[in-house]
């Protein structure tokens, strides 16, 4: 694979670990709510379910494999924490939201090193 792609791959798995940070500074200050309309959330929750299925069930080269299987993983971990939140109390929306965080932190940190590893 060519250095630009891999940049570019190393790039998106920082750009995941600051919002996975993001998250758990938000969870962590207490500084969010529940929106009026949860339906969106479970929607999105939906959407990250979907696109991690999709991932799953693309082919990939052998090397690539392993990538693939954690950015599936954590999008459908993330897809169900926001499912959740909506259909559980508001006092563990900011735990479920900060989880959610950390799962996006590890795999910045993971979908780096394999990015890394790569080149």
């Amino acid at each position: 694979m060519s250095a630009p792609a891999n940049l570019f791959r190393l790039l998106n798995e920082f750009i995941v670990l600051l919002l996975g940070a993001l998250l758990i500074l938000i969870a962590a200050t207490h500084t969010m709510g529940v929106p009026s309309r949860p339906s969106v959330l479970m929607i999105l929750g939906v959407i990250f379910i979907f696109w991690a299925a999709r991932s799953w069930a693309r082919p990939a080269p052998k090397e690539a494999q392993m990538l693939t299987s954690v950015r599936a993983g954590s999008l459908a971990i993330v897809g169900v924490l926001l499912i959740a939140i909506p259909l559980l109390s508001l006092g563990r929306a900011g735990l479920l939201l900060g989880i959610a965080g950390a799962v996006l932190v590890v795999r910045g940190i993971i979908g780096g090193v394999l990015s890394i590893r790569r080149v």
